[in-house]
Parts: structure tokens; C-alpha cells; sequence
């Protein structure tokens, strides 16, 4: 238990150590587009995206929209991005619905997790100067696996196996 607490310190202390060089949100407005590769245990299948980041009319809120396109189906998830406190990089994704996710900004990237229906969601957002990585993994919070527990020094660990990863590179237009 010791070993894990000092890893988890000593990663903690490097992300103080750090730096943000950009000014985020302003330096990565714009509209990104490219292919969204989803894969499962049963294969992958790739679909046209777009992400947008826009600056709005309210101080301290942002357009933030996801827009999925196929044959199937095309889907435009308008969203705002709240600054909650922008000097610890911590932001709010408003779905406009009542839902709210927590999310924080390092490393020029946005991340979170969330649980919604039995499953667990993991998302990163990564900036880049002309392009942006999307990253969606999902696990089911039933599919749980434990292990260790054996004695003081090893915690148990609960281990979610992940079903299904969302990948795409788009590029800023």
C-alpha cells in the first residue's frame, strides 16, 4: 500500500510541476473534422466526425459540439464548455439537459470520466496546433474484475475491462 501511495504522490507532484504553454480555450477555437474508428471485440467501423470549439457571447462560456455523420445516422451533440476555475484547468462540459460533466484541462487535453447506464466512460481530448485526438474508451461496471486483497500491503483492485474505443485525429479547417 506504501508503494502505490508514493507512485500516486510523486505523479501528483509532476502535474504541479508543469506548465500550461497555451491559453486554452482561445488558442484551440475552430471547427475539426475527420474519421471517427470505433472498435469492439467484433471488429471496427469508421464514420465521419466533427468537433467544434467556438468562442460564445458569455463570458467564460463556449460552443462545444460533437457531430457524428453516417449512412445510418448523423447526430449533432450541441453542447457549451463552462470555466468553473480556469487557473486549475477545471471546466464543465452542459450537455443542455440537466447533465453535467466534470472536466479538467492539462496537458493540452480536456479529460473525464463518467458513468452513465451501468457503464463507465473515459474521454480525452488532446490539442494540438492543427489538429485535435478524440478518445472515447467504455467499460461496463458490471464486467468488474477484483483482485489482489492479500493482506496490508496489497490493496484490492477492481479492473474494468474495456469493450469498446473511439478514436479519431481531426483536423482543424
Amino acid at each position: 500500500m506504501k508503494t502505490i501511495a508514493i507512485v500516486f504522490l510523486l505523479i501528483v507532484s509532476l502535474g504541479f510541476a508543469q506548465t500550461e504553454e497555451s491559453n486554452f480555450p482561445n488558442d484551440f477555437f475552430g471547427k475539426y473534422k475527420g474519421k471517427l474508428k470505433i472498435t469492439t471485440a467484433n471488429g471496427s467501423q469508421e464514420i465521419d466526425m466533427e468537433f467544434h470549439l467556438l468562442p460564445s457571447d458569455t463570458l467564460g462560456k463556449y460552443h462545444y459540439t460533437i457531430i457524428y455523420k453516417s449512412d445510418k445516422i448523423n447526430q449533432e451533440r450541441k453542447y457549451t464548455l463552462v470555466e468553473k476555475d480556469k487557473a486549475k484547468g477545471l471546466y464543465v462540459v452542459d450537455e443542455n439537459n440537466g447533465i453535467l460533466l466534470n472536466t479538467m484541462f492539462a496537458n493540452n487535453a480536456l479529460y473525464s470520466i463518467f458513468e452513465v447506464q451501468g457503464g463507465l466512460l473515459t474521454t480525452i481530448e488532446h490539442f494540438n496546433k492543427d489538429y485535435m485526438d478524440f478518445e472515447i474508451m467504455y467499460s461496463l461496471k458490471e464486467k468488474v474484475e477484483k483482485s489482489g486483497d492479500s493482506g496490508e500491503e496489497i490493496p484490492e483492485v477492481l479492473s474494468y475491462p474495456v469493450s469498446s474505443v473511439q478514436t479519431a485525429r481531426l483536423y482543424k479547417q
